[in-house]
């Protein structure tokens, strides 16, 4: 049996808060304090990122907790910065926790002369010494290719699947799950299975880039509580539309359910002064000050599930089985008193 030393965390500056988090989570399952290690990661006056570890990291399982959010340049070098500073401090093993990996949506030529963004940053992570890659919800799930080192990707599924089945006890049977366009349909139908509902979809045509031209519901919505189940939130353009089709076919409640909460531009107001009664996001990306006091967003805690990815990480036990509800369960009970 191989003697393992404790993990240690080591946090950027774009989720502080989910690194806490995840840092009180493991101190409950390991019986002991953990939290990330002492250093800095600031910047010179011209922007330069500088990292600094105060602790000694020699032959350690360091794990570093970075979102590539907004900004996501600076979040992105970050990271790989302080991969470099752990690799040149000998650390044992370097795992990239990314709860949001910005560039994703880049994952494909969708045109002449475009670059694959995705596979770009996928080799720059590879580069800066980082050996496994722990993520939620890639945009796209062939990014796990680009990759020639490990790459775990987390569902938010099963938490969602938790929290519908505790804020809608005893309605399940009028619940619809609508994906907001024909590519996310297999995430919907994931969700649809986990808790034993209908799917619908609602199909956009675009006249050009950033305008939809028109949408058309696919499947039998009327009087039903409608959810949307989506991986990015962005500006929240499409998603308050599709939600305004879904109340046009007769669906008395639209709630929506995205993993991302990117949040950009005018998203808060519209999803404020929108028809939705509620959306649900995670807390890959930070909340601003704006989201949280949104009268109707909710946020859901990956905390528990990152936690839990890491020691199994660390154990070299199983990360699919994380993929299952059953055993989130446990681990969210406190939040949904199961």
């Amino acid at each position: 049996m191989i003697e393992r030393s404790e993990p240690k965390l080591i946090a950027g500056n774009s989720n502080v808060p989910l690194a806490k988090a995840i840092a009180r989570r493991m101190s409950l399952h390991r019986g002991m304090s953990v939290a990330p290690v002492d250093a800095r990661v600031e910047r010179f006056n011209d922007g330069e990122v500088f990292v600094e570890v105060f602790e000694n990291v020699r032959g350690e399982d360091m794990f570093i907790i970075q979102s590539t959010s907004k900004p996501a340049n600076d979040h992105l070098m970050e990271l790989l910065i302080i991969a470099d500073a752990l690799k040149r401090s000998s650390a044992g093993r370097i795992t990239a926790v990314i709860p949001y990996f910005g560039y994703a949506r880049q994952d494909r030529r969708t045109k002449a002369r475009t670059p694959i963004s995705a596979k770009l940053v996928a080799n720059m992570i590879t580069q800066a010494g980082i050996e496994r890659i722990l993520t939620l919800d890639l945009h796209a799930a062939q990014i796990q290719g680009f990759f020639d080192i490990p790459v775990d990707n987390l569902y938010a599924a099963p938490v969602f699947s938790l929290d519908v089945m505790h804020h809608f006890k005893g309605r399940l049977q009028d619940v619809v799950i609508v994906s907001p366009d024909v590519g996310g349909v297999a995430r919907a139908r994931e969700l649809a299975k986990r808790i034993g509902c209908a799917l619908a979809i609602v199909d956009k045509r675009r006249e050009k880039p950033g305008e939809i031209a028109e949408m058309t519901v696919i499947g039998e919505v009327k009087g039903k509580i409608c959810i949307i189940v989506d991986d990015i939130c962005d500006t929240a353009g499409t998603l308050c539309k599709a939600a305004e089709v879904l109340v046009e076919a007769g669906a008395t409640e639209v709630h929506s359910y995205i993993t991302h909460g990117v949040m950009s531009g005018p998203a808060v107001e519209r999803i404020t002064n929108s028809v939705m009664k509620s959306l649900v996001i995670t807390d890959s990306i930070a909340p601003t000050e704006a989201v949280t006091a949104a009268p109707n967003i909710r946020i859901v805690p990956t905390a528990p599930m990152f936690a839990q990815g890491i020691l199994n990480t660390w154990k070299g036990t199983s990360v699919s089985s994380l993929f299952d509800t059953e055993t989130l369960s446990p681990i969210y009970e406190g939040l949904y008193g199961l």
